[in-house]
C-alpha cells in the first residue's frame, strides 16, 4: 500500500489546512534547511498549527549521522513523543533525512514529505527509502518506510536554479529509458527550459509507483530503479570525497551514458541508441572529466553497492530502450565504461 499523493498546483496550503482539522498530533515539527526556510516555508506556513522549526544545513554533505544526532537532541529536548509529526519540507537530503529521523525516533512516528526540488518530487519522495550517507558511501544506512502523506506542488519549482532542475530531470529521463520508449523519444526533442513540469512529474510518479507497489522491498522487480546508479553512485561519491561535488541528477548522468555502455557490450543494446542518449545527455549535462589516475577510485566504490551478492558486481543494464535486465559486470567491464564516458569529449 503506497501513502496518498497530492499532485497540485498551488493547493498545497489548502490542502494541509484541511488535513490539520481532521487530524490530531501531541506535537508538529518542520524540517527545512536554509533554502526552503526562506523559499517554501512562507507558501505553507499559515497552514500549520504553529510547529516548531527544525533547521539543517543544505546539502549531501550534512546528510550524516551527526545532523540526525542533532535533529533527535532537539526532538527530544522539546517533547515530541510517538503521536507527533514531522514535516519534512525540502529535496531530497530533507526527505530521506526527515523521514530516517522520524521512522527511529521512539520506534518511529509519522511524517509527511513535501518534497520542493523536481528531484525529490519526481524520485525521492516516491517508494519508502530512507536513510544517510556514511562516510562517503551514498544511502549506506537506512530503512524502508512510507510516509503518511506526499503533497508535491508544483509552484516550489519556480524557486530553483536551473542545475537543480535538470538533476531532477535526470531521473526522469531514467524512467522512460526503463519503461516507456515513446517518451523518451519525446523528451529527445525538448529542452529542459520547454518543458510544463505537472504533466512529466505525474508520468514519473506513475512509472515508480507501479514498479514499487508491485515490489516495495527491491527483491525484484524494483531493482530496475537503479538503472545508471551502481556507477552513477561511485561517481557522485568520488566527486564528493575530491571536494567538488555534483549534483546526484549530474552524476546519474555520467552513470547513465557508462551503463549504456555496458549494455551495449553485455547486452547488444544497440549502438544507434547509445549514441543518442549520450548525445542528449551531454549537450544537457556537459562533460565532467576523471582522469585515468581516479578510475581505479570510482572501481572500488562500485563494491559498495546494494544490488551486489557476495563476490557478484551486478548492474542494472538495457537490452533495447524500455528493455531493463540485471548483470553480472567484471572489473574490466566497469574500467573500460569509466574510460569510454571520460574520453568522450576527446572522440567528439
Amino acid at each position: 500500500m503506497l501513502p496518498e499523493y497530492l499532485i497540485t498546483t498551488s493547493l498545497a496550503d489548502q490542502y494541509l489546512k484541511e488535513f490539520f482539522q481532521s487530524h490530531n498530533f501531541s506535537k508538529i515539527g518542520i524540517l527545512v534547511d536554509e533554502n526552503t526556510e526562506v523559499h517554501c516555508l512562507p507558501l505553507i506556513n499559515n497552514s500549520l498549527p504553529s510547529p516548531f522549526i527544525f533547521k539543517i544545513k543544505s546539502g549531501e554533505i550534512y546528510k550524516t549521522l551527526d545532523t540526525c544526532k542533532k535533529i533527535w537532541d532537539q526532538m527530544t529536548d522539546h517533547g515530541f513523543d510517538r503521536h507527533s509529526l514531522i514535516i519534512n519540507l525540502g529535496g531530497g537530503v530533507i526527505g530521506d533525512m526527515g523521514g530516517f529521523c522520524a521512522s527511529t525516533f521512539k520506534r518511529g512516528i509519522q511524517f509527511i514529505n513535501i518534497p520542493t526540488t523536481l528531484l525529490s518530487q519526481v524520485d525521492a519522495s516516491i517508494g519508502g527509502k530512507l536513510g544517510i550517507d556514511y562516510g562517503s558511501f551514498k544511502n549506506h544506512i537506512g530503512i524502508f518506510q512510507d510516509p503518511l502523506r506526499v503533497i508535491i506542488d508544483d509552484r516550489f519549482l519556480s524557486t530553483l536554479p536551473e542545475k537543480e532542475i535538470k538533476s531532477g530531470y535526470a531521473e526522469v529521463i531514467k524512467h522512460s529509458l526503463i519503461s516507456d520508449k515513446n517518451h523518451w523519444f519525446e523528451l529527445q526533442k525538448r529542452e529542459v527550459s520547454t518543458i510544463a513540469w505537472k504533466p512529466i512529474i505525474k508520468h514519473s510518479i506513475a512509472i515508480k509507483s507501479r514498479i514499487v507497489l508491485e515490489d516495495p522491498y527491491e527483491s525484484g522487480l524494483r531493482k530496475i530503479l537503479n538503472f545508471g546508479h551502481s556507477l552513477g553512485h561511485a561517481v557522485e561519491s568520488f566527486f564528493l570525497e575530491s571536494g567538488t561535488p555534483l549534483l546526484h541528477g549530474e552524476a546519474i548522468a555520467i552513470g547513465m551514458i557508462m551503463e549504456c555502455k555496458l549494455s551495449e557490450k553485455l547486452c547488444n543494446f544497440p549502438v544507434r541508441d547509445l549514441e543518442n542518449i549520450e548525445e542528449y545527455l551531454i549537450q544537457t549535462y556537459g562533460h565532467y572529466t576523471i582522469g585515468r589516475e581516479n578510475y581505479n577510485n570510482i572501481f572500488k566504490r562500485t563494491l559498495q553497492d546494494k544490488k551486489n551478492k557476495g563476490d557478484q558486481l551486478l548492474a542494472i543494464l538495457l537490452s533495447e530502450i524500455g528493455e531493463p535486465t540485471e548483470k553480472e559486470i567484471k572489473e574490466t567491464d566497469i574500467l573500460q565504461a569509466i574510460e569510454y564516458y571520460d574520453n568522450i569529449q576527446k572522440n567528439v
